[in-house]
């Protein structure tokens, strides 16, 4: 299989190679609270690392699944949910197997898509087409990370970068509904950026 593998973020966390955390919650999700654009339901975070989001929409009186297959990284979030005594499911699993039992009103996707290789996209978007309701909403935040080598054809990642026209053509109409541009956009310690995106899907 391309691209990193379940011992390869398992050494990048237990070696302290995590230059994607950013030690809290995204900002951008702190946004889409206060605005009431994401409010409390059955939401899944998948690729959830050490945590944050999942303590910070548990608080906020969501219904909070993790998902995530590096086992120091369920680990982390554990620690952190038991912390904050928030109550939340947490799932080990690889995300291109994980099947659910029953859908979810919303999925926050922040680091899971850009830590896949490219040739796994495919089956990634459809696994979030199915893990979502009807006209349940994706909020995604796209990784902006455009390496040098990327312009002569390499693909370079973790992170990989998620050029905005190529998600368009991932999460495709009519399967999923796009609003218009422009979309805001985040800084992130480690030198990238993340454009926010919030799709729906369709029936």
């Amino acid at each position: 299989m391309p691209g990193p593998t379940m011992q390869f973020w398992q050494e990048q966390f237990e070696q302290g190679r995590t230059l994607w955390d950013r030690g809290g919650v995204n900002p951008q999700l702190d946004d889409w609270l206060a605005s009431g654009a994401l409010s409390p339901c059955r939401i899944l975070v998948p690729g959830c690392g050490s945590g944050y989001e999942v303590v910070a929409l548990a608080q906020a009186g969501f219904d909070v699944t993790g998902l995530d297959y590096a086992p120091v990284a369920i680990a982390r979030t554990r620690k952190a949910v038991d912390a904050a005594v928030a109550k939340v499911s947490l799932i080990e699993a690889d995300v291109l197997a994980w099947q659910h039992v029953r859908s979810f009103d919303a999925i926050y996707e922040q680091t899971c898509l850009c830590a896949l290789h490219p040739d796994h996209w495919r089956a990634y978007a459809d696994q979030l087409w199915y893990w979502l309701r009807p006209h349940g909403h994706l909020f995604a935040l796209f990784v902006q990370f455009l390496r040098p080598s990327v312009a002569d054809g390499s693909i370079a990642g973790p992170p990989y970068h998620c050029d905005i026209t190529a998600m368009r053509a991932l999460f495709f109409e009519p399967r999923w509904v796009w609003p218009k541009p422009p979309y805001p956009r985040t800084t992130h310690p480690a030198g990238l950026d993340e454009v926010a995106v919030v799709l729906q899907r369709r029936d």
